[in-house]
């Protein structure tokens, strides 16, 4: 690593997160969810995957890491990018005009020559815990 200048490593960063999205969609679909959107975006904000799943609409924030070296992918996701994902998930719904039954899940992916592992945390954070 401490080879590679700043502009590598953002572009390997940037091309590790996208193959972990790509992982978390193939994950998702085995399962039998339908996805809507990859990448929404408002502003600067993103939500990675909005899916469907027995009649429940999902916001999957994904995190992928080449170790847990530095902790586990899923701790990245921390109250600021929470209070964030349920922002963005708000401006959706008003969009679309959708009154659905909604959760916000994480997929947590460790993935590099020898480890691949694949968390899927349902549920992880609720509206409720945020005063908006």
């Amino acid at each position: 690593w401490k080879y590679l200048s700043n502009k590598s490593m953002m572009a390997f960063h940037n091309q590790l997160g996208e193959e972990g999205e790509k992982i978390a969609i193939q994950y998702l679909k085995s399962k039998g969810y339908i996805i809507h959107h990859k990448n929404w975006r408002m502003s600067h904000l993103e939500i990675d995957i909005i899916a469907e799943h027995n009649d429940e609409l999902i916001f999957v924030e994904v995190k992928t890491r080449s170790s847990d070296r530095y902790g586990e992918p899923e701790e990245a996701v921390g109250y600021k990018k929470e209070k964030d994902l349920i922002r963005l998930a708000d401006v959706y719904l008003e969009q679309l005009y959708l009154e659905v039954s909604a959760r916000f899940d994480i997929i947590a992916i460790i993935l590099n020559d020898s480890e691949f592992r694949i968390t899927h945390f349902e549920d992880a954070f609720s509206p409720m815990t945020f005063k908006m």
